[in-house]
């Protein structure tokens, strides 16, 4: 219990606010395996609330809703993957242009929806959730968004190690002159990765206007999950289930504000909302000291070092951020 906040609220809490930043991470994450860094993120994800939750109450169907937010990611992704995988732009540049491109434009096309209700995905129960005890129960109603964003996270765990295409997509982000070399087509494998990572950017995008913070307004309550999300894979090492728990962790953190607010009146309540940013900023740190490469100065690792690098592990795609010319 922290505050007045029981555990099983927490834990369930936590669960519900990680599960759209976590689907938004993890498709980062596949465009990033591929070495294309998609930096639009932050608009993207203001971009496909907005769209979602037009579609949704037009259509009266989240159904169709989490698709149209979905499709709504893609089409950002199609841009940023076209301009610089075959046009050789910069990746910071376009991305941050419609980054910021997309926020506009999702606060401007957004504006007659604003603050309007709408469908809204509600908490679902398992079918013997009556024979669950107490604390269970409260812990698995749960939105959609949470089973599903766990069940991702299993899915590219299998996609990575196991299947040929996830080698292949992996192999494309290390070196894209030996994929090549070796039969594969580098700029279609990476223009797929971005795209479906930004489908899923999309989807984690309508869970906020759709479920998590319901309804379309100004601040949305998404603002700044992009960026976050863009830290949590260099925190989670390009990891399914590091980039996972590193989503958690952030959504703890801020569930945590809550109760310690009541515990700690005194302390001004920004202090506990601005707090999980100087952490990841904290934890980056680490993770530069855990890798630095001293053993090429004939140097051995502290054993602070070796547990940091344990932990904190980063394995960038060697090609990340650099366009390929095809030959």
């Amino acid at each position: 219990m922290i505050g007045d906040i029981p555990s099983s609220v927490l834990v369930a809490s936590v669960l519900a606010a990680s599960a759209p930043l976590v689907i938004i991470a993890l498709g980062e994450m596949i465009s990033e395996k591929s070495g294309v860094i998609n930096l639009s993120l932050d608009g993207a994800v203001l971009f496909s609330a907005m769209v979602a939750f037009v579609v949704a109450k037009e259509s009266n169907s989240l159904v169709f809703g989490f698709l149209a937010g979905g499709c709504a990611g893609m089409l950002t992704g199609l841009v940023v993957g076209y301009l610089s995988i075959y046009l050789h732009l910069s990746q910071v540049a376009v991305g941050f242009a419609l980054s910021l491109l997309c926020r506009d434009l999702a606060y401007f096309l957004g504006n007659p929806y604003s603050r309007i209700q709408g469908p809204t995905l509600i908490s679902s129960k398992l079918p013997f959730h009556d024979m669950l005890p107490e604390f269970l129960q409260k812990i698995l109603t749960q939105p959609l968004t949470v089973p599903f964003a766990l069940t991702l996270v299993a899915v590219l765990i299998w996609f990575f190690k196991f299947s040929r295409t996830g080698l292949q997509l992996r192999s494309v982000g290390e070196n894209p002159a030996a994929a090549f070399a070796r039969g594969l087509n580098p700029s279609k494998i990476q223009l797929f990765s971005v795209l479906a990572g930004s489908f899923l950017v999309g989807i984690g995008g309508a869970a906020y206007s759709l479920s998590l913070k319901p309804g379309w307004g100004r601040p949305q309550g998404a603002e700044g999950i992009g960026w976050i999300a863009l830290a949590l894979v260099i925190f989670g090492s390009w990891q399914p289930c590091r980039v996972a728990a590193g989503a958690m962790l952030f959504a703890f953190l801020q569930v945590c504000g809550i109760g310690l607010q009541n515990l700690f009146p005194t302390i001004p309540s920004q202090v506990f909302q601005t707090a999980p940013f100087p952490l990841m900023i904290f934890t980056l740190v680490l993770m530069h000291y855990s890798t630095r490469k001293t053993r090429k100065h004939g140097e051995t690792d502290s054993g602070l070092q070796k547990w940091l690098g344990i932990l904190f592990m980063a394995r960038a795609p060697k090609s990340l951020g650099k366009s390929y010319r095809q030959e």
